[in-house]
Order: structure tokens, then C-alpha cells, then sequence
């Protein structure tokens, strides 16, 4: 993709620096940062730099995946969070009770932010500098993050060209946007450990029960001292035919995956033929394989992780993960011992 080289010119009256930006936040404001790895980590750094100057602060987010400085008990008379799901560098915060869970499904929480229900006054996201057409793609992130962009009444974007541009329904106008902060900076990374051998032995039966043409999904997380039980799984789909995904997240274990020719999508009921989700999180490597790429469409949770898109699929199989189960069969895979541990996702 080409961007407009001379998109600070053009926009120099949209353009800040992260500490000008953030010095609009006021106290009692409730302000969304970024999901995972397309958090925009200077503009959060900034608005944490003026917690002296704040207070009552609401912040709403998805997933953590970067620094989470405002999740500090020293600053909780400035900073609240309340997310979506629990992440493991703000778990303490809330099962301490200086934090709030908000149970929902992530597809439910675009229609939650575009009711008006959850209104937003400041959105804090990252995306790619603007093509010729003054266009910018959220990249790796567009989830929910499309919605509270679309919905915040001041929208500050870190504008940063390490960000993949990705196709789907990532694309917004330069001028939905409110403030621009140049940065430079490579993305957070989420890197992959090997499997456990445990891990390996569960993928490998689950694997087998996967048959050639399925739409897969592979959930979000791990289970503690076992392994990404999804993950594992990848590996021993390579000599299955015609594979689709249709995921919320990939991983950089989906490129091995699309490298044995496994994945076509040509048996997909929907998307025929191209790799459906809502953001990714991995490593560079995997970045560069999605910059620009037509085979992923990135698209918001109220599609993604809609029921009713998903069972549209003909031999939907959707591997998950559970924290507990009881001797009747059901599962739990929000909490532990009575404790929230992630959240329902969904």
C-alpha cells in the first residue's frame, strides 16, 4: 500500500503530539483505548503521564495486551477500569474490586456503543498514515475498536506505519478522525511458545475429529499449565482439504497452517474463499503476512462472533476452551473457583 507522503502537510491542523492530545482529557470522562497488539501505547503512556491532573477516569477496553500503567492501585482515585474481558495485567485490579467486569458478548458490544447506551467521550486508537484518498486502516485491530471510533465524541489516533493495512471493513476517513499523533514504532508482539507435550497430545485427537471442508475457529487464551489448546490444534491440520476460518483472533500459528495448503475457504458457505476475523495478535512476521493481504477480512464482532453469521456456515467446528467442568458435563470458561479469571467472550 502507498501512503501519502505528505499526509502531515495536508492534515497539519489534525496534527498533535501525544501529550497536546491527551491534555483534552477531562476528569470524569470515559475514554476507550485499542484492543491487544494495536493498542496505541504512546497515547496511553501520556494519559497516564497527567493522572496527577485527573480524576474519576473510566476506561474502557477490550483486551490488555500492552503496558497498562493506569492499572496501578497507587492511581486508582484517577483511573477505573472497567473492560470487556480480563487480561492479565489488569486481573488483580478487578478481582480486588478497584476494577470493574462488564459481562457481555463480544458481539454485542458494537450495538452497545452505537445505542448510545455506553457512550464514549474520548476513543484512543492506533491506524496506518492515510493512502491518496485520505483513507486509514485500523490493521490489526477492528473488532470493537471500528465501533467506539465511530461513536466517541473526540476520536485521538496514533498514526503509526508500522501498522499492516488490512482489507474488510477496517477503512475510515481521515476526517472521522479528531486529532492525528504521528509515532514511529514498531507494534507489541505476542510471541508463541512451543506447545506443551500435553498441548500436542490433545491436538492431535482433536484434529482427527475435523473433517476436510470444516470452518474453523480457534479461541482466545490458554489453559493454565496445559497450553493455546486451539493453537496446538493447528498443527495437526495440515493434511486436511479445503479448510475455512471464520476466528475472532489468528495467530502466527495460522501462517504454517496456510502454508501446507490445508485452507482454501472453497467450502465456506459465507466469504467463499477468504480468511474472516476481527484482529490479530502475534508477532511481526505475522504482520507482514496480513499487510495488505485480500485473503483476510478484517471485520467488527457484531459480524465476526455473531450466531446468527456463524451458523450460516455448513460444518462450523469451533475449538474453544474451558476453566472448569463439573461431573454433568457443563463447562466454565469465564472464571475459577468462584473468581472471574477472563471473561465469556463470545
Amino acid at each position: 500500500m502507498e501512503y501519502d507522503n505528505n499526509w502531515q502537510e495536508k492534515y497539519s491542523d489534525m496534527i498533535a503530539t501525544a501529550s497536546g492530545a491527551l491534555a483534552r482529557l477531562r476528569p470524569g470522562q470515559r475514554v476507550f483505548i485499542g484492543t491487544g497488539c494495536g493498542e496505541p501505547l504512546a497515547l496511553v503512556s501520556a494519559m497516564t503521564d497527567r493522572a496527577g491532573q485527573l480524576a474519576d477516569v473510566e476506561i474502557i477496553q477490550l483486551i490488555t495486551k500492552g503496558d497498562a500503567p493506569y492499572a496501578d492501585k497507587r492511581l486508582a482515585d484517577c483511573f477505573t477500569i472497567n473492560s470487556f474481558f480480563i487480561s492479565s495485567n489488569v486481573r488483580d485490579m478487578i478481582q480486588e474490586g478497584l476494577g470493574d467486569y462488564t459481562p457481555i458478548l463480544m458481539s454485542d458490544v458494537p450495538r452497545l456503543l452505537h445505542s448510545g447506551r455506553l457512550p464514549l467521550d474520548v476513543a484512543l486508537i492506533q491506524v496506518t498514515p492515510p493512502d491518496s484518498r485520505g483513507k486509514v486502516s485500523l490493521g490489526i485491530s477492528v473488532d470493537i475498536v471500528r465501533s467506539a471510533a465511530e461513536n466517541a465524541s473526540l476520536v485521538i489516533a496514533q498514526v503509526n506505519p508500522h501498522m499492516p493495512w488490512t482489507h474488510g471493513d477496517s477503512l475510515l476517513d481521515i476526517y472521522d478522525l479528531d486529532l492525528l499523533v504521528p509515532v514511529d514504532a514498531p507494534l507489541i508482539e505476542r510471541l508463541s511458545n512451543p506447545p506443551h507435550e500435553v498441548s500436542k497430545k490433545i491436538g492431535r485427537e482433536v484434529a482427527a475429529l475435523i473433517p476436510d471442508g470444516a470452518t474453523v475457529e480457534f479461541g482466545l487464551g490458554r489453559v493454565p499449565g496445559v497450553g493455546r489448546i486451539p493453537q496446538a490444534v493447528m498443527d495437526f491440520l495440515h493434511d486436511k482439504k479445503d479448510l475455512g476460518i471464520h476466528t475472532e483472533m489468528i495467530s502466527d500459528s495460522l501462517m504454517g497452517l496456510l502454508e501446507s495448503g490445508a485452507v482454501t475457504g472453497a467450502r465456506k458457505t459465507i466469504d467463499r474463499g477468504r480468511i474472516t476475523t476481527s484482529f490479530c495478535m502475534g508477532t511481526k512476521k505475522l504482520y507482514d503476512y496480513v499487510d495488505d493481504n485480500p485473503l483476510f477480512c478484517f471485520r467488527p464482532t457484531e459480524y465476526v462472533n455473531d450466531s446468527n453469521v456463524i451458523g450460516k456456515q455448513k460444518r462450523m467446528v469451533s475449538i474453544n476452551m474451558a476453566l472448569e467442568i463439573d461431573l454433568t458435563g457443563q463447562v466454565c470458561s469465564d472464571s475459577v473457583a468462584g473468581r472471574f479469571y477472563s471473561g465469556i467472550g463470545g
